[in-house]
């Protein structure tokens, strides 16, 4: 994708994807390793005692509902059933106090304050997500955008405001800014011939860029999608930390290419603007080489999302119906060996050159996580230093999220707000997306249920 817009050599290339192979390097003496903290197992139920009881029996009953695949790849039909025969108000009232406060921090800005405090004083992070996207057929037309981006400079607002912690992030996908339908033409276009970043940067800027390849329309809405982004980007630099999304891979090329482009204009003392790499993808581990490699040939600061991948279902029905080779990795070990890869080439930059490489190692797998924490020793990378930080849902892996900030990491929590209207066509996605995912959550329901039987063991105990 990015190789096809930047010409790298084979040479270069070969080079590259041998340095993501090749054995960490030896340990110099001044950064002897420590050793791994034991509690990085992710075994103590006692990561659960700063949650109330009816935290406790709302997760613990959620997570069950969430563990039958026939209710989760149908919850958008049973959600719509729901509401007819219970109202706007009744279902509202049904939702609110169980899915929706499991995964959502709130519609208005007192509710996402409340929320957000509790995450800060138990260490963790925000970083918020408007639940706002489109997919093929779903664009709407350039007021829509508009009215996206006024919630995303919003987003941006609220996230810096408000003193919850320190280094915000929000997240953005570029398909609430920018038609997925053009998104998938820029895609096909650039493996033709690549776009220039500096005619991008122009265009940010405002100088009317006829872009090869598209018609008068699609010029004029693009030039309209990469103002949005840049107003976003302005708002955002020197106070919040923005992660692009990645999305399909018939539109990822695209989404990449205006990443990058705000990435040159933007990143060139700290990494303002992120972009997400889904290690499920066979190409993730040279794409992160060919952006490390951009990156110090255009000097800019590259700020990676790490990512397993959520679209695995769908992207390979698509290849097979396009006969075209599947792009996922064949096996779940593959996939491990990917995103640790993946994982070793950015910390590896990141040990040289902290101030210009940042990581945000998004994953609930306990051991990819590990992984992270015994390399950050080994390479003398401070737990607190901000070039590594970790990530998880809001309303899962808590069991993780806790252990890591009680360890002196940085955790983030990937947060959706929003009305139950707003967020329910995104939660259902996401549940979809992550149907895997919602069935493994055993280890997290038994350490519940295990905190569950402490306390009242206590209080019958105590009575």
């Amino acid at each position: 994708m990015l190789g096809s817009r930047v010409h790298l050599s084979l040479p270069l290339l070969s080079v590259l994807r041998q340095m993501g192979t090749t054995a960490a390097r030896t340990v110099t003496a001044a950064r002897e390793p420590e050793l791994l903290s034991a509690t990085l197992a992710f075994e103590d139920p006692k990561a659960f005692q700063v949650k109330t009881m009816g935290e406790l029996l709302r997760a613990l009953g959620v997570f069950r509902l969430c563990s039958f695949p026939l209710l989760v790849n149908n919850c958008g039909t049973l959600m719509s059933i729901a509401r007819r025969l219970l109202g706007k108000r009744g279902f509202s009232l049904f939702v609110r106090p169980t899915v929706y406060a499991q995964f959502v921090a709130g519609e208005n800005e007192t509710e996402i304050f409340h929320s957000m405090q509790k995450m800060s004083l138990l260490g963790l992070r925000p970083m918020l997500a408007v639940p706002i996207e489109e997919d093929l057929g779903e664009s709407t037309g350039e007021k829509r955008y508009e009215n996206n981006m006024e919630a995303m400079l919003e987003c941006v607002h609220i996230s810096h405001s408000n003193a919850w912690s320190k280094d915000p992030m929000m997240q953005l996908k570029v398909t609430a800014l920018l038609s997925p339908e053009l998104c998938v033409k820029l895609t096909t276009l650039m493996a033709q011939k690549p776009y220039d970043l500096n005619e991008l940067i122009r265009a940010m800027d405002g100088e009317p860029i006829s872009f090869h390849g598209l018609d008068e329309k699609e010029n004029a809405h693009l030039l309209c999608g990469l103002r949005r982004l840049n107003k976003i980007a302005e708002a955002s630099v020197n106070k919040v930390r923005v992660l692009v999304d990645a999305e399909y891979t018939y539109m990822n090329p695209a989404l990449s290419l205006v990443t990058m482009a705000m990435m040159k204009k933007f990143n060139k003392n700290d990494a303002w603007i992120w972009n997400t790499y889904q290690c499920y993808l066979k190409e993730s581990k040279s794409l992160i080489l060919e952006a490390i490699s951009l990156s110090k040939k255009e000097g800019f600061c590259l700020g990676v999302k790490l990512v397993r991948g959520a679209y695995m279902d769908k992207e390979r029905k698509l290849a097979q119906k396009e006969g075209r080779h599947d792009p996922i990795h064949n096996s779940w070990e593959d996939t491990n060996d990917s995103y640790n890869g993946s994982l070793n080439a950015m910390l590896e930059v990141i040990s040289e050159q902290p101030e210009r490489y940042k990581i945000i190692v998004a994953t609930h797998n306990e051991a990819s996580v590990r992984v992270a924490a015994q390399r950050m020793v080994e390479l003398g990378i401070r737990k607190d230093g901000g070039s590594v930080c970790f990530g998880q849902l809001l309303g899962m892996c808590d069991h993780v999220s806790l252990t890591l900030a009680k360890e002196g990491y940085v955790i983030y929590k990937s947060v959706p707000y929003g009305s139950v209207d707003d967020t329910l066509p995104y939660l259902v996605r996401r549940a979809q997306e992550n149907c895997t995912v919602l069935q493994g959550i055993r280890k997290e329901r038994d350490l519940l249920r295990q905190e569950l039987h402490r306390r009242l063991k206590h209080k019958m105990g105590t009575a």
